[in-house]
């Protein structure tokens, strides 16, 4: 009789634990796809008019599309704001050229928080402006390559890609991104039993613009190829979300899809939407250098097809994939992020932000949703933005003008960002390098008689 009792209870237990841990949920899977020079301009849910993007279009239906969503303007500084949650006059990351003063022993990036919540981490792409490895920043397994916009061997610089440490030589017709794509479903299948954070930063749509394998056979017109690597580019979030729905991944994976800055030259001027131009572009502080899509989809968690008009920063995503991941937080260091997870939830009507900072080079500003004032005290209507933003007059006698004056320069005085650390360059952001080059082209063309050597002047956008 002892006998079968002792054989009973264990068997009692072991439904106890079933049960209890089948109760309890699990921690969701996170993917964030960085689209590389996407502005809204691009994308077709945003009213984009040259431009069709049907699976990016599926993912928003599935979910939230923000529309004031806000990095910095340039790749390099949007990158450091989502991966440590901090503005960078703290981190220092507010040129490409400054990435080296991000150090691991300063800054936590994303995946040494995540890590100790259980997760698997993983990198895909660009990484070019930040220092160091992806390993060296706390990611398990990492594919990069060096630079941007790289697509094919015959591109200077694209022989190879760091695989995991190990230099990987990119074979005469093997496509870049496609590679990557590997990378991100290996990744994916590896550790479907597992939480798993993969942060999956693409090389399109960034220049050099050259055909896709998808590009019609004696197609050559720049514009052309232009749109057939955002088609590409769609194609690739589709057959990403094909993968997750096979391996029944998708209702425990939340699903974020970013642009890391506006779009850039000349582009923008054939990205208008709802037939009209935008106001600023890639490495403008105007407001498409910042504003970039958004979209989130967690299924049975992110409410479906519905659109926010509330503000988030990307670094906002910081705290709050730390919150929905269990994670915590830096202690004494200051994050600038805000957590919106309940929000993101559809748990609350109130976003916690009702202003965004946006910094490059030694220009900033601040936004509400209706005024802008920068470093140098313009103020801005932004009332019809995304198309115009008017400078307001210093001497208006508007009263809600002049009340957001007063407003935006108390949150300017209290952040301080010229008490932080102050961008060592020029003052626009760019890759120094890049600057002089086009300042060369400038002086040359003024004088062309002037020995100027500036053959790269017109060198794709870093």
């Amino acid at each position: 009789m002892m006998t079968k009792i002792k054989t009973i209870i264990p068997a009692c237990l072991l439904a106890l634990f079933v049960l209890t841990a089948a109760a309890e949920p699990s921690k969701p899977n996170i993917i964030f796809i960085l689209a590389d020079d996407l502005g809204i301009g691009n994308v077709s849910c945003y009213g984009a008019d040259n431009f069709n993007t049907p699976n990016v279009d599926a993912l928003a239906k599935s979910g939230l599309r923000f529309e004031h969503c806000y990095s910095a303007p340039l790749c390099g500084p949007s990158r450091a704001l989502l991966m440590t949650g901090r503005y960078a006059f703290r981190t220092g990351m507010t040129s490409n050229d400054t990435g080296p003063l991000l150090k691991p022993a300063n800054e936590t990036m994303m995946p040494k928080l995540l890590k100790p919540a259980g997760y698997v981490t993983g990198m895909c792409g660009k990484w070019s402006q930040l220092p160091l490895q992806p390993g060296d920043w706390g990611f398990d397994e990492y594919l990069r390559f060096k630079g941007s916009g790289k697509y094919w061997n015959t591109q200077a610089g694209n022989k190879n890609y760091t695989l995991n440490g190990k230099e990987t030589p990119l074979h005469d017709g093997e496509y870049l991104p496609d590679t990557m794509q590997k990378f991100v479903l290996g990744f994916i299948n590896r550790h479907k039993d597992r939480p798993f954070y993969l942060y999956y930063s693409m090389s399109h749509i960034h220049g050099e613009i050259l055909p896709t394998p998808d590009t019609a056979p004696g197609v050559k017109a720049p514009f052309k190829w232009y749109q057939d690597n955002v088609t590409y580019m769609d194609k690739l979030v589709g057959n990403l979300l094909a993968e997750l729905d096979r391996l029944k991944l998708r209702d425990n994976t939340l699903i974020v899809f970013a642009g890391d800055n506006g779009t850039a030259t000349p582009w923008y001027k054939r990205c208008t939407v709802h037939g009209k131009d935008l106001s600023g572009h890639k490495a403008t502080m105007l407001e498409c250098g910042a504003l970039v899509p958004c979209i989130a989809s967690w299924p049975g968690k992110v409410p479906a097809d519905k659109v926010t008009q509330g503000l988030i920063n990307i670094c906002d995503f910081y705290p709050t994939l730390a919150e929905i991941a269990g994670a915590k937080l830096p202690e004494k260091v200051a994050i600038d992020g805000r957590d919106f997870a309940s929000q993101l939830r559809g748990q609350s009507p109130t976003w916690p932000r009702d202003w965004i900072f946006v910094e490059l080079g030694k220009h900033w500003f601040d936004r509400d949703a209706s005024w802008k004032l920068n470093e140098s005290s313009n103020l801005f209507d932004m009332r019809g933005a995304p198309f115009a933003e008017p400078l307001v007059p210093a001497d208006t006698k508007d009263e809600v003008a002049i009340a957001e004056r007063k407003h935006l320069q108390g949150i300017l005085d209290e952040l301080n960002p010229a008490g932080g650390i102050v961008d060592p360059g020029e003052g626009s952001g760019r890759h120094a390098k890049k600057v002089a080059k086009k300042q060369a082209k400038k002086a040359k063309k003024a004088n062309p008689a002037a020995d100027n050597s500036s053959q790269n002047a017109n060198a794709p956008d870093q």
